[in-house]
């Protein structure tokens, strides 16, 4: 039996754990070669190793997308070792505390959270870009890992400003690697079960509360979304946002409970 990435090549960035390895180990379970690229070496090996077990292949290597440098080099490093590059997950990001009062966001957060998770997306999607439009018809895409906080407000404004702005570039990427046959899409996570949240499972499990469908997201949730737009099952979608997250988008939670009050 076959797998939908039989013989792809592909690079998840932030993919020592959470919703990056995840979507790694989706990819290698369904046949590609991925490359772990993480600026936590030991936990990129970590996963990587942890995926050759399973049979899969998978490669780790340090990369910092705050870096072009460190960026190209882990580009051209999957290209050369898995004979080209189908797919490209821009997954890291940093999110810096949420502030309830706005004077106190500091320039540092703000350049660290754009920087990271909005312009890291632009470095790696520039250096894979090349790779990708060589690839197989129909296969070369990327799949940007964005949030509801792109699309509604859910705190963290620095972060929000960033995922925002990941929506936008995926909408101009999307029509400017059109003509070379590579498709640019977003998931848009809502809460997700991740390492994250280590020590806080009684406020994930409140948070659940809020969503219409009864619980927060798992990382395997968003796993599933990102390999079908990457896909040739989505080889006519691009330059979309796809909100995984649980029916919280079109609810009011806070304004249905306001009401029930009365």
């Amino acid at each position: 039996m076959t797998g939908r990435f039989d013989t792809y090549g592909v690079v998840v960035t932030g993919s020592a754990r959470g919703i990056g390895e995840a979507t790694a180990r989706r990819f290698a379970a369904e046949g590609a070669a991925v490359l772990i690229a993480d600026i936590n070496g030991e936990g990129a090996e970590k996963t990587a190793a942890a995926i050759r077990a399973d049979g899969g292949r998978a490669e780790a290597y340090v990369c910092d997308v705050a870096d072009r440098g460190s960026v190209d080099a882990a580009i051209a490093h999957a290209a050369a070792a898995f004979d080209g590059l189908d797919v490209l997950v821009n997954n890291a990001y940093s999110c810096s505390w949420h502030h309830q009062d706005f004077s106190d966001e500091s320039d540092e957060e703000w350049r660290l959270d754009l920087d990271i998770s909005l312009t890291g997306a632009m470095r790696c999607s520039r250096a894979a870009l090349p790779y990708l439009a060589a690839a197989p018809s129909r296969r070369g895409a990327i799949v940007n890992i964005g949030s509801v906080n792109g699309l509604a407000y859910f705190g963290n404004h620095a972060y929000s400003a960033a995922k925002a702005g990941l929506v936008s570039l995926t909408r101009t990427l999307a029509v400017h690697a059109a003509p070379t046959g590579v498709r640019v899409n977003l998931v848009a996570p809502g809460t997700i079960r991740t390492p994250s949240w280590d020590g806080r499972e009684a406020v994930l499990e409140q948070v659940a509360s809020a969503y219409p469908l009864g619980r927060v997201g798992e990382p395997s949730d968003i796993a599933a979304a990102v390999t079908f737009l990457a896909s040739v099952d989505a080889s006519w979608i691009t330059g979309v946002t796809l909100p995984v997250e649980g029916g919280i988008l079109p609810s009011n939670a806070a304004f249905t409970d306001s009401l029930d009050a009365e």
